[in-house]
């Protein structure tokens, strides 16, 4: 039985499925168990609610584990001044609550860097993790990576969007720092291989691809492979809060969570030994350049098994109930239109918005408001959605968080912009009659105090404007397709 932490995040999401393929027993240790929906493999595995901090909730995950994975860390409380200390505790409640069940061994990810090298306080806090989680006894198998070069990584993400969309970059003197990047697929392949390598026990392994490069020669080499023509300009004046707000207003990353990763660009995260060759002689890690085709061959193809924003540290901290079960004083407005077609042609029109293919009608105001978002600290619309055509529970669309999905009958959408109050879409396909199915467009919104209600009101008549062309254009595509492949599923 191997438990599985930060299954819902970026490394977690594609352990779960090959830990799977290998038939072992795994349990996920999730704070939100909605947040696994509409994964392929979250029939096989046991799922627990709970928080690794929570030293009541902990036994109960760990009974007859064998192995644990500990996949997760507070990058969204970066910004704040206690996130060293909830890391740190974290991890010596979920050791502890390891060391009184039996379990065998525990397996982590943390950070590349020299500890005795003056390391961001990011950098330093994963390695006081390991540290924390070797404290109850329980053997612990560390390994220490720095950027993890992936379809949907974080770090991959915000060089990606920089190369991207800047021809030239003013950028900090951080770019020459040097690096050792390394594949998702061969980080994988070490925390698999952790489990039968016995000498892995009780160690800390640094691992790391087959280059060694400069942040610059990263962003270079990226912009060749792609055919693009990048000019870097160095400057000494760009401090990190300067450069994460820079990050936050050109990527989809938040100036939150940019600001940890960009003060640990200051410090060289390069592999000091052979130990990871010496213990996984098998292992044989890939080039940058290789690491980056197959990334992008995977965005290309649609086949982005997980992405940063799938963890729960992406989305709003704060829970709310959906509005329209929530009770007095929940706005709302709703449209329907009939539409000749199935119910799935009409889920899937709506299913579908979103990200390149836009919201229909008016897309200029979509854009407008993401960028007003965007410069109060919001999301934006740059996130953009994980698969063209599919959403699962979770699944970051633009400024939204799918919140709910229930195939061909409904979808529903929780806003993630920066709103007086809470807000959500939903879209429901009804059968009619053969061949009809009403369209039924909600939105719904829980105002925060004046400043909610204001909102709602003095904004009604443009929503009013996009909700209308939003139904008219998914009603249209419902029925073009209809058109195009007959009127079967």
């Amino acid at each position: 039985m191997i438990l599985v932490t930060g299954a819902t995040g970026y490394v977690g999401g594609r352990l779960v499925p090959r830990l799977l393929r290998l038939g072992h027993r795994v349990r996920c240790l999730v704070r939100d168990a909605s947040r696994l929906q509409g994964r392929a493999w979250v029939g096989d595995v046991e799922v627990v609610e709970g928080d690794v901090l929570d030293a009541v909730a902990m036994p109960a995950a760990m009974v007859g584990v064998d192995v644990a994975y500990y996949l997760v860390h507070s990058m969204s409380r970066a910004a704040g001044a206690d996130f060293e200390e909830v890391d740190v505790q974290a991890a010596r409640t979920f050791a502890m609550a390891a060391k009184a069940a039996g379990v065998q061994r525990l397996i982590y990810l943390g950070g590349l860097g020299d500890p005795a090298a003056n390391l961001s306080r990011h950098l330093r806090s994963r390695q006081e993790t390991g540290a924390a989680l070797q404290e109850a006894g329980v053997p612990v198998t560390e390994f220490r990576a720095a950027v993890i070069v992936g379809a949907g990584s974080i770090s991959f993400d915000m060089m990606r969007y920089l190369t991207e969309r800047l021809p030239i970059m003013i950028c900090p003197r951080w770019l020459s720092t040097r690096v050792q990047p390394i594949s998702i697929e061969d980080v994988l392949d070490y925390l698999v291989g952790a489990l039968t390598a016995r000498a892995s026990a009780a160690r800390i392994i640094e691992i790391g691809g087959a280059d060694v490069l400069t942040y610059g020669e990263m962003i270079m080499r990226y912009a060749q492979l792609r055919g693009l023509r990048r000019k870097l300009v160095s400057v000494p004046v760009l401090t990190p809060r300067l450069s994460s707000l820079w990050v936050h207003l050109v990527t989809p990353i938040p100036s939150a969570i940019a600001r940890p990763l960009i003060d640990g660009l200051s410090s060289e995260v390069v592999v000091r030994g052979t130990m990871a060759r010496s213990v996984f002689p098998q292992i044989h890690p890939v080039d940058y350049r290789t690491a980056v085709q197959q990334a992008l061959a995977s965005v290309r193809m649609g086949a982005v098994e997980s992405v940063w924003t799938d963890a729960l540290t992406s989305s709003q901290r704060r829970r709310q109930e959906h509005a329209a079960g929530a009770g007095a004083g929940v706005l709302s407005t709703g449209r329907q239109r009939l539409v000749k077609a199935s119910p799935e042609r009409a889920f899937a029109a709506f299913a579908g918005i979103g990200g390149k293919r836009g919201y229909g009608s008016l897309g200029w105001a979509w854009r407008l408001r993401g960028t007003m978002d965007r410069l109060v600290g919001g999301v934006g619309l740059r996130r953009g959605r994980r698969d063209p055509d599919n959403l699962r529970v979770g699944d970051a669309l633009d400024f939204w968080r799918v919140e709910a999905v229930v195939p061909n009958v409904l979808l529903r959408l929780h806003a993630e912009m920066k709103l007086p109050g809470g807000a959500w879409l939903q879209f429901e396909a009804i059968p009619r009659s053969q061949g009809v199915t009403l369209l039924v467009q909600t939105a719904f919104f829980s105002p925060r105090g004046v400043a909610g209600l204001l909102y709602w009101y003095l904004l009604y008549p443009v929503h009013g404007l996009v909700f209308s062309g939003m139904i008219r254009t998914l009603a249209a595509r419902a029925e073009a397709q209809t058109v195009a492949l007959g009127p079967g599923r």
